[in-house]
């Protein structure tokens, strides 16, 4: 079950994968190599701090077309 919104989604993998890109070229520290928290994240589309405080931004309920 999804408990991110895909705007949400896509921004934790952009900030994950900046993390990740800024710590292999040297600019920051080790600490960078925690984007992979965002990045996993924002790819599952679950996250478990959400979770933990009962927050769910993915609101949106899709209906099948009787079409």
């Amino acid at each position: 079950m999804l408990n991110i919104c895909t705007v949400g989604r896509i921004l934790r993998i952009i900030i994950g994968l900046t993390l990740i890109s800024l710590t292999v070229i040297g600019t920051i520290g080790s600490w960078g190599w925690l984007g992979i928290v965002p990045l996993v994240a924002g790819i599952a589309g679950w996250c478990p701090i959400n979770k933990l405080i009962g927050m769910k931004n993915c609101n949106i309920k899709f209906k099948a077309s009787a079409s």
